[in-house]
């Protein structure tokens, strides 16, 4: 049997991206996103939902330019959902879920 890890987000970046260049000289680009859906409650009315994703991507090239990834920006991710584990700085373990971005576009209408 074959299995499927693939998530797909389109949304508003919340923030503008952070990135971090390692000693290795990789780069890792950090971002949150938004996403929305509305309903209607036992009353009748509309109700939205926001959603807040923790997104990470390597970067690809040393010139690929992501300029763009800036607050309240429409981005399309596709990549794979991760869980980790780790230590903060007063010894408590963390746990997280983000999505691990394989392809990053600028979109100009959300779907």
């Amino acid at each position: 049997m074959k299995t499927i890890n693939k998530v797909e987000i389109q949304g508003l970046l919340g923030k503008d991206a952070e990135e971090k260049t390692f000693d290795s000289g990789r780069t890792l680009i950090n971002m949150s996103i938004a996403t929305s859906e509305g309903y209607k409650n036992t009353d009748g009315e509309w109700v939205n939902t926001t959603t807040w994703h923790n997104v990470v991507y390597w970067k690809n090239k040393k010139d690929e330019d992501l300029s763009y990834l800036k607050k309240g920006e429409p981005v399309s991710i596709l990549g794979k959902l991760n869980n980790r584990k780790y230590t903060d700085k007063n010894g408590n373990e963390k746990y997280i879920s983000e999505v691990v971005a394989f392809k990053i576009e600028k979109v100009s209408v959300l779907a």
